[in-house]
């Protein structure tokens, strides 16, 4: 009997290699698996299953893992407003972790004697795929045939095509990971520092010119309506908001950041409604939150974000931070309004009945109802003490 080896595959040209490449240079019994983490219609997912099963696959499997991935990674990425380098909504870097488990999964319900991934050996992911199984099915076989043989995307191409396969390899030129939580767009411009990603290389275009704002109404930090649209899961309000602001092209950049193994890279992306929940959510919690509850939050949230990138998830202290993030957000509740634009969005205002900028306490440059003057004077005085007592005690060895 063939050896059973269940490989992480999406369609796209990597992992379209590996299948040829274990099934007629290893001789493996190839079971793929596509791991959904919302990046896909119900037209597409037919699709993948469709080439797998050209591509001479035994059996296709999809799994969806949205709900896993909002409610243990997405949920905490919003509660602690998480941006990579002030930049990157963490798109690919949080679904791998749950791409990953799912394929670790799979393999021992189906008692596999090995696990493959497309990644390459210069990129992130590879770290993360290897992780997760070294973790969740540590005598399992890891195969990975990109990384080993130190192949370009030219001699994939090359190898499928004598193989006889056919794509549309104009689409080849670029490495596109959707989900849920943002596209990652790869390709020759990020692999320079000077050059930005052509407009054509964007899977959004932009459809919509005319300005329009929405409303996002929050409960304990989680996104729950859009409008006038309640939902019964903050996954299907993420999805309805993506749907009005990703016509407007919002939400495009490009990360540089530091890689897991040490060397910069640059990735770009497209992440409408993940940059505009994380903002509006950030402007909601400066109206409800104390100074150092905003400020410890950021301490952690940075942290919590470099670990999830690192596919570090499963370590027990993700729980302990995640504990503090929920807490945070009892009071975090209001609506926000968006004004969205072509290429951009504006963050306008907040409405919370926790709102602590409440006039009833005085009216930041202008008057206060909680204090007097004299009360003023007493606490700068006793504020300023102890410096005062520096500069009075060094100041002959200043002059």
């Amino acid at each position: 009997m063939k050896k059973k080896v269940v490989l992480a595959y999406s369609g796209g040209l990597d992992t379209s290699f590996c299948v040829k490449y274990l099934i007629e240079d290893l001789g493996f019994e190839v079971h793929s698996v596509l791991v959904d983490t919302g990046g896909f219609t119900k037209e597409e997912l037919a699709s993948v299953e469709k080439r797998a099963y050209e591509l001479g696959v035994k059996k296709h499997t999809t799994i969806d893992a949205l709900s896993d991935f909002y409610e243990e990674c997405i949920k905490y990425l919003i509660f602690g407003n998480v941006l990579r380098n002030n930049t990157y909504p963490l798109s690919v870097s949080a679904e791998r972790i749950f791409q990953a488990k799912a394929i670790a999964n799979h393999a021992k319900s189906i008692h596999a004697d090995a696990v493959a991934h497309g990644s390459t050996g210069a990129g992130n992911d590879q770290v993360r795929f290897d992780m997760i199984f070294n973790i969740l099915i540590p005598k399992v076989e890891i195969i990975t045939p990109i990384r080993d043989m130190k192949l370009s995307r030219e001699a994939e191409i090359e190898y499928l095509k004598e193989k006889g396969v056919s794509m549309d390899w104009s689409k080849a030129q670029y490495s596109i990971n959707q989900g849920i939580w943002g596209t990652s767009v790869g390709g020759k411009e990020t692999l320079s520092s000077d050059q930005y990603l052509p407009e054509e290389a964007f899977p959004s275009q932009l459809k919509k010119s005319e300005p329009e704002e929405v409303k996002l109404i929050f409960e304990k930090g989680e996104l729950v309506q859009v409008n006038s649209q309640k939902f019964n899961h903050p996954v299907e309000a993420i999805q309805k908001l993506q749907a009005i602001a990703g016509p407007y092209a919002i939400g495009r950049d490009i990360h540089v950041g530091d890689t897991i193994i040490g060397i910069k890279g640059r990735v770009g992306f497209e992440a409408a409604a993940p940059l505009i929940i994380i903002k509006a959510h950030h402007l909601l919690e400066k109206h409800t939150l104390t100074k150092w509850q905003q400020y410890w939050k950021e301490m952690l949230s940075n942290w919590y974000g470099m670990a999830v990138h690192e596919g570090q998830l499963l370590e027990p202290v993700m729980r302990d931070i995640e504990r503090f993030l929920t807490h945070s957000q009892i009071y975090v509740s209001g609506e926000v309004t968006v004004k969205l634009l072509p290429y951009r969005f504006v963050v306008q205002g907040v409405q919370s009945d926790n709102d602590l900028m409440s006039a009833k306490f005085g009216a930041y440059g202008e008057m206060n109802e909680g204090w007097t003057g004299e009360d003023v004077k007493g606490f700068s005085k006793i504020f300023s003490n102890q410096i005062s007592m520096f500069h009075q005690i060094h100041s002959k060895h200043e002059n």
